[in-house]
């Protein structure tokens, strides 16, 4: 494969492809290389003169047989351990921190709508200045710090997970910002997706199985109790809130719909963690049209089994996240992963992909055990 092959391949995102070949494999480890300096790196390590023009600093390492595909991987981890070796000297008392974020509430603000739900709810809606002063103290700001609380929580906790994969001797670090590739394990690159268990997911098993939605249940037990809620809510909102105040009801009945509630999930959860394919492809086939990619993808997926709902407090956790992710890796083997196919609008694809479970507590520490 020549390198404008392999240039182009990338431009069309066939990464997979790309992987598949050696030529191709080496293309994705020195695009990693997106700074100037990191590529210097490379040059230096060979005692080869770097080529005068900036658009060659790729091509030439990709050419020239003085550079071993070996050098690559070597230099990579160098640059990973010398940028990581800073952070973990910082990182207990990043984790520490990390700790303190109680909620996780964007506060009706998402990253890729901030602007525009600013404008469409304050800027176009409001007429009087006095008003959006107060909707300004009392909605916005509180939103705003939700938002950037929220995102603070994912981007420090992201990067923690990362090195966690990182750090392990089967996966080499991808040095620099590339779409689609956080890293190779055993060469095969891979886009890390750190998640729950998706709520869409778990009404498409219990609407498979026959089984009422949740939230119908939970509705017709608040109202049963003469619970009020707000139907203003976004389901998956009113979902957690009716869950809770059901939970606290005395009674058998309630009682009772909370307990087959969440042994479904957990029996859902058990059949996942033996079987995930069915799950990988729910995930890559319910993607959003501007999200939509068919690179391959490793999902860390967490699930609190003492609350459904506190999952994402598991970011932080990691010393649970490094036993969980090193037991997944130390027994991938060579060839990691899964080759499945996926339908995305009546387009067929193929991808490697897999799944690593982080639960907690999980059934044999919930019986005493490990």
């Amino acid at each position: 494969m020549d390198f404008a092959t392999a240039e182009k391949m990338f431009r069309q995102d066939q990464i997979r492809k790309l992987s598949e070949s050696p030529d191709g494999l080496r293309f994705l480890k020195l695009r990693t290389f997106s700074r100037r300096e990191h590529l210097l790196k490379v040059f230096a390590s060979a005692k080869i003169e770097p080529p005068a023009e900036s658009k060659a600093m790729l091509r030439a390492p990709f050419e020239s047989p003085g550079i071993k595909d070996a050098d690559i991987d070597a230099i990579a981890r160098s640059i990973y351990a010398a940028e990581s070796a800073e952070r973990l000297k910082k990182e207990p008392e990043l984790v520490s921190e990390l700790y303190k974020v109680q909620a996780f509430d964007w506060g009706g603000l998402h990253q890729n709508s901030l602007e525009k739900t600013i404008v469409d709810n304050y800027v176009k809606k409001v007429t009087n200045f006095d008003n959006l002063n107060k909707k300004i103290d009392n909605e916005l700001l509180a939103s705003m710090r939700g938002y950037v609380l929220c995102s603070w929580y994912n981007h420090w906790t992201s990067i923690i997970i990362e090195d966690v994969f990182r750090d392990h001797a089967s996966v080499l670090p991808a040095v620099g910002k590339v779409k689609k590739i956080d890293f190779f394990v055993q060469n095969v690159p891979f886009d890390l997706k750190v998640t729950s268990l998706p709520e869409g997911f778990l009404k498409d098993r219990r609407k498979a199985d026959n089984l009422k939605p949740e939230l119908t249940l939970l509705k017709g037990a608040a109202r049963k109790a003469k619970i009020s809620f707000d139907k203003e809510l976004s389901d998956a909102q009113l979902l957690e809130d009716l869950w809770k105040k059901v939970e606290d009801l005395p009674g058998a009945a309630t009682q009772a719909l909370i307990s087959k509630l969440r042994e479904n999930r957990l029996k859902i959860l058990s059949e996942c963690q033996k079987d995930p394919d069915g799950l990988i492809k729910w995930l890559y086939e319910n993607q959003g049209i501007r999200r939509f990619d068919a690179a391959n993808r490793l999902f860390l997926i967490l699930v609190d089994r003492s609350n459904v709902f506190a999952s994402w407090r598991l970011k932080r956790a990691k010393p649970l996240l490094e036993e969980r992710i090193k037991a997944y890796l130390d027994k991938a083997g060579k060839s990691p992963g899964r080759r499945l196919d996926f339908t995305w609008e009546s387009q067929k694809y193929t991808v490697v992909s897999d799944v690593v479970f982080v639960v907690h507590p999980d059934q044999n520490e919930k019986a005493g055990g490990r």
